[in-house]
């Protein structure tokens, strides 16, 4: 298995974080996505992804790319069930915190985050963002009030795609102060054996 990740990306954090729980073999190509390279922009690789991000997956003739869809490949493949289980519930639940990822975390975290570090607001202006970022991070608080975990009884790949953006919410000047549970969260997660930096 391969797949291309950018340092300074949180989605591909996300799946360096699965990788290294998992203990996933891998081959792992680094790309820079600065300004000045953009390899997520050559010829050779929108033939893996057509739409210039990162991460990509490819293994054995399959090629993934979004990271929802790598997290995915590699729970049900390297992770067994507690990555991704089976019950229809709780993997509706799974589901759900994906969408939250790629959507308000998205949206609110990682454009407010953008738009701080890089001067560059891609999606809706700093008010915009930091409404959608309230928001995210409200659900996530009022699930964590009650539950260590997103989804589950324990960490799934719900907590690893709504880790990163969040735990970076500080960057995009969004406090985390607000949000005890998210904060203990955070923390829990990081504690998991095979947890890397960033």
């Amino acid at each position: 298995m391969k797949v291309y990740l950018a340092t300074v990306s949180g989605n591909s954090y996300k799946v360096k974080i699965l990788l290294s729980l998992l203990k996933t073999p891998c081959e792992i190509v680094n790309l820079d996505i600065s300004k000045q390279k953009l390899e997520h922009k050559q010829p050779s690789y929108l033939k893996l992804n057509p739409r210039g991000e990162v991460p990509v997956l490819e293994d054995d003739g399959v090629v993934l790319w979004d990271s929802a869809a790598c997290l995915t490949y590699i729970a049900r493949k390297h992770g067994g069930e507690q990555w991704l289980p089976n019950d229809p519930a709780t993997l509706a639940r799974v589901a759900q915190w994906l969408a939250l990822s790629a959507s308000e975390i998205q949206f609110g975290l990682q454009y407010g985050r953008r738009g701080v570090v890089q001067g560059r607001w891609t999606a809706g202006t700093p008010e915009q963002c930091q409404t959608l970022a309230n928001i995210a991070l409200t659900t996530l608080e009022t699930r964590l009030q009650s539950h260590d975990w997103l989804a589950a009884a324990h960490p799934t790949i719900a907590d690893v795609a709504c880790y990163p953006y969040t735990e970076s919410a500080p960057e995009g000047n969004t406090s985390l102060e607000p949000y005890p549970a998210v904060r203990a969260w955070l923390d829990r997660c990081k504690a998991l054996p095979g947890w890397p930096a960033r």
